[in-house]
C-alpha cells in the first residue's frame, strides 16, 4: 500500500483515513534501486552507482523498484515538485545539489510537517501548556498504571513457569491462606512500596481477579504463538509433531509441537493444547489444519515437510488416515512414524511370540507389585536387598530393562528377602505368604533364570537405542547407524544363546532315573534355546520391517562423513535421484555439483554430520555457494525422529490440570503450559512484557489509562 507505484496509481488523497494512517505506520518504501550513470570528463571516463547508504542520510527519500528512481515521500503523499512526485530523480551525477535544493524548499518542508502531524492533535492545542501539562500528568499517571501491570505480569510468568496455581477455592479479600498468585502479589507489595501504594489505594482495577488473569493469561499465549510464527516465517521449514493423552478430567487432550532451524539449530516449539470434539480421522485433521492456518503456512505447499505422530492407525492410515488428508493440502509433508515407538511395538512383538516369554514377563510385573503394593514390604526389601525394583511401564520398554538388570544382579537378595516374609511371625496373611512362596519358585525355576539372563543381555542395547532416539537433536543418518548396531548386537546374542543347565548328578541306587532326567532337561535346553532364537528372529525381522529407510534417511546418507572418500570415487547417483523425487524443489545437477565438491575436499571429511556441516556453511556464508546442500541439510535438520518432546510436555499437563483445578478452561491450559513448557524462549523473546501490556492495553477501553498521549 506504501510503495511509489501504488501511490501514483491511487494518490493519497483519495485513500479512507484507515488506509493513510496504515500508509503513514508503513513508512517509506527503501528498496535496492539499479541505478548507472556514465559520466565523462576531460580525461576519463566512470560508472556512478546507486548507493543504499542516501536512505539513511535522508530519511525523507523513498524509491521505486518499476520506475528504478527516487522520490520525495512527504511530497508525494501531500503533492510538490513534479520530478519529486511523478517522474523521479535518476540523475546521480547532481543528486547532491538537487537534494539540498528541495530539502530547503517551502513546499517540502510544509509536507514534512504535514506528514509528521497527520492523524495527531492540531497545532494550537499540542502548544497550549494547559494541554501540555495535562499531558504530562496523564502519562504519569499511565507509567504507574503500566508499571503495576508488569508486576503482575511477572507474578504470572513465575506461576506459570514452575506449575504452580494463580487461583484458590476461597478469593475473598482479606484471606489468611490466598491462593500462590495472590500471596506472590501482597510478597512483591511488601518489597516494592509503588506497588503496595497502589494496592492499598486501587478500586477500579486490582489485577488479581479470575477475568484479568485470563485475559493476560490469553495475551500471553498470543504474544508467544506471535514469536513463533515469526521464528517460521524466517525458517524454510517446519515439522509438526502431534501425540494424544488424557487429562486429570478424562478429556481427550492433543499436544501440537513444531520443529524448524533457527541459527543452524533443531529447535522444538510448543504450541497448542487441543481439545477434538470427536475423535475419528476427519475431526482430528480438521484441528490440525486449522492450527496450521493460523501458523500462515496454508499456502507454502512445500514449507510442512513433515508430519509425525505416534503410529495409531486413526493417525498413520495411508488411504483415509490423518496423515493421508494433511497431504491433499501438503503435499510435500511425509509421514514420519515415531522411531521410539517403533522400537515398543518391536518389543512387545517379540515379547509376546510365545507362551514362555509372556510368563516370564507376568511373573516379573508380579515380583515388582508384590513389594510396590506393602509399604511393610518394601521397607523389607530396602533392609535386606538395599535396592527396590523399579516398576516396568508397557508402553516404555527401557523401563523394562531397569526391572530385568535389576532383578538379574541382586536374584539372591530379593530371594532372601521373600524368605525372610515367610519366617517372620509378624506376617499371617495368608494371601502374603502364598505370593511369597509362588515368587520364590518362580526365582529358582530354569524356565525364569533363562529368559531372565537372555533379556539381560538384550535389554541393555534396547536401552542404549532408546537413549539415542529420544535425543532432540539426533540426525538420521545417527538414528539408522544406531538401530544397525542394535540389529548386529542381537543377531550376535542369538548366535551366542547359551543354557546354564546344572551338571548332572548320577543316582547310584537308579541310574535309569538319571538318564531320563538327563535326556528330559536336553529336550528342555532345547528348546528354551529354540524360542530364544526366536525372540531374536522376531526382533531383527521387525527391525528390518518398521524401519525402512526411505526418503530423509537416504537423504542423511549423502553427509555421512565417512562415506566422503567412497563416494568421491563412485558417485551415489541412484540416492540422489531417489532424493529429487521426493523433494522437487532440489536442483538435481546443482547439488550433484556441490556434493562432488564436498566428497573431494578432504577438510569435509571430518565433519559431524548435517548438523556439523551446516553449521560451517552458514559460518562461512556460504549458503548461495551451496544453496541446493542447504535445502537439504534443512530438511534433514527439521524432520524429527521421535515424538519424545510431546511426552515432555505430558507432565507439565499434569501437573497444571489437577484434580483441584480440573475445571480450567482450554485456553487457561494451553496458556499455563506454553509459560512452563517455553520460559527460555520467554525470556529471550525481546519486551514481552511490553508486548503483553500494549495489547492489554489495546484490547477494549479499560478503566484505569496504560496508553501513554
Amino acid at each position: 500500500m506504501n510503495s511509489v507505484s501504488n501511490l501514483l496509481l491511487k494518490p493519497f488523497s483519495l485513500h479512507s483515513m484507515e488506509e493513510k494512517l496504515e500508509i503513514k505506520a508503513l513508512g517509506r518504501p527503501v528498496p535496492e534501486l539499479n541505478i548507472e550513470q556514465t559520466i565523462k570528463s576531460k580525461n576519463r571516463q566512470y560508472i556512478r552507482k546507486f548507493n543504499a547508504s542516501i536512505y539513511d542520510k535522508h530519511i525523507w527519500i523513498c524509491g521505486c523498484e518499476k520506475s528504478n528512481s527516487l522520490f520525495c515521500f512527504p511530497c508525494l503523499l501531500f503533492g510538490g515538485e513534479y520530478i519529486w512526485t511523478k517522474t523521479g530523480v535518476t540523475d546521480i551525477n547532481h543528486l547532491t545539489d538537487r537534494i539540498r535544493k528541495h530539502e530547503t524548499s517551502k513546499s517540502h518542508i510544509k509536507n514534512d510537517l504535514s506528514l509528521s502531524l497527520f492523524g495527531k492533535l492540531d497545532i494550537a492545542r499540542q502548544l497550549d501548556s494547559e494541554y501540555r501539562n495535562s499531558v504530562h500528568l496523564h502519562n504519569e499517571k499511565v507509567k504507574n498504571n503500566r508499571y503495576v501491570l508488569n508486576s503482575i505480569v511477572n507474578c504470572i510468568r513465575f506461576c506459570g513457569a514452575f506449575e504452580l496455581a494463580l487461583r484458590g477455592h476461597n478469593e475473598t479479600e482479606f484471606l489468611t491462606n490466598p491462593s500462590v498468585f495472590g500471596g506472590l502479589v501482597d510478597f512483591s507489595a511488601e518489597l516494592d512500596l509503588s506497588l503496595k501504594a497502589y494496592a492499598e489505594k486501587a478500586a477500579a482495577f486490582k489485577g488479581t481477579s479470575k477475568a484479568v488473569q485470563d485475559e493476560i493469561l490469553q495475551i500471553m499465549l498470543e504474544v508467544c504463538q506471535e514469536g513463533i510464527v515469526g521464528e517460521i516465517r524466517e525458517t524454510h521449514f517446519v515439522s509438526i509433531i502431534v501425540d494424544e493423552t488424557s487429562d486429570v478430567a478424562n478429556t481427550n487432550q492433543m499436544v501440537v509441537l513444531l520443529r524448524y532451524v533457527v541459527n543452524g539449530k533443531p529447535t522444538e516449539r510448543f504450541w497448542n493444547f487441543v481439545t477434538p470434539q470427536k475423535h475419528d480421522t476427519k475431526t482430528l485433521a480438521s484441528c490440525l489444519l486449522k492450527e496450521l492456518e493460523s501458523l500462515g503456512i496454508n499456502k507454502q505447499k512445500y514449507k510442512l515437510i513433515s508430519q509425525t505422530y505416534n503410529g495409531a492407525n486413526l493417525m498413520r492410515g495411508s488411504l483415509g488416515g490423518v496423515q493421508a488428508i494433511l497431504k491433499q493440502t501438503y503435499p510435500q509433508a511425509e509421514y514420519i512414524h515415531c522411531y521410539t515407538h517403533q522400537l515398543n511395538l518391536v518389543m512387545l512383538n517379540a515379547a509376546s511370540v510365545n507362551r514362555n516369554v509372556r510368563i516370564f514377563f507376568a511373573d516379573l510385573q508380579g515380583i515388582c507389585t508384590f513389594f510396590s503394593n506393602s509399604p511393610q514390604r518394601t521397607a523389607m526389601l530396602d533392609q535386606v536387598a538395599r535396592k527396590r525394583i523399579p516398576h516396568s511401564v508397557p508402553a516404555r520398554w527401557n523401563f523394562h530393562s531397569q526391572t530385568v538388570n535389576t532383578v538379574f544382579a541382586f536374584k539372591e537378595e530379593i530371594k532372601e528377602c521373600l524368605r525372610v516374609i515367610l519366617n517372620s511371625d509378624e506376617i499371617s496373611n495368608i494371601n502374603t505368604i502364598s505370593l511369597a512362596s509362588g515368587h520364590i519358585k518362580t526365582l529358582e525355576s530354569k524356565n525364569f533364570t533363562f529368559w531372565l539372563s537372555f533379556f539381560h543381555k538384550v535389554m541393555p542395547h534396547v536401552d542404549i537405542l532408546f537413549g539415542q532416539l529420544q535425543k532432540r537433536n539426533v540426525e538420521p543418518w545417527q538414528a539408522r547407524k544406531c538401530i544397525s548396531a542394535f540389529e548386529e548386537k542381537v543377531i550376535a546374542i542369538k548366535e551366542k544363546v547359551v543354557l546354564n543347565v546344572p551338571e548332572n548328578t548320577v543316582n547310584e541306587t537308579n541310574p535309569e532315573s538319571t538318564v531320563n532326567e538327563a535326556k528330559r532337561r536336553k529336550t528342555d535346553s532345547s528348546e528354551l534355546k529354540k524360542e530364544a532364537k526366536e525372540v531374536c528372529d522376531i526382533i531383527i525381522c521387525q527391525i528390518k520391517e518398521r524401519f525402512k529407510f526411505t526418503g530423509h534417511l537416504i537423504a542423511a546418507t549423502l553427509f555421512q562423513p565417512e562415506m566422503f572418500p567412497q563416494y568421491d570415487t563412485c558417485f551415489p547417483d541412484r540416492s540422489l535421484n531417489e532424493i529429487c523425487v521426493v523433494y522437487p524443489f532440489i536442483d538435481s545437477k546443482k547439488i550433484k555439483t556441490e556434493l562432488s565438491v564436498i566428497y573431494s575436499t578432504e577438510e569435509f571429511h571430518t565433519m559431524s554430520g548435517a548438523i556439523g556441516l551446516y553449521d560451517f556453511i552458514v559460518l562461512n556464508s556460504l549458503e548461495e555457494t551451496f544453496s541446493e546442500c542447504v535445502k537439504l541439510l534443512q530438511v534433514l535438520i527439521t524432520i524429527p525422529m521421535t515424538t519424545s518432546e510431546t511426552e515432555r510436555c505430558f507432565p507439565t499437563l499434569k501437573k497444571i490440570k489437577t484434580f483441584v483445578r480440573n475445571t480450567m478452561g482450554q485456553e487457561r491450559l494451553s496458556a499455563l503450559a506454553m509459560l512452563s513448557v517455553e520460559k527460555d524462549f520467554i525470556m529471550n523473546l525481546s519486551n514481552f512484557n511490553q508486548r503483553v501490556i500494549d495489547k492489554f492495553s489495546n484490547s477494549k477501553d479499560r478503566q484505569m489509562d496504560f496508553l501513554f498521549k
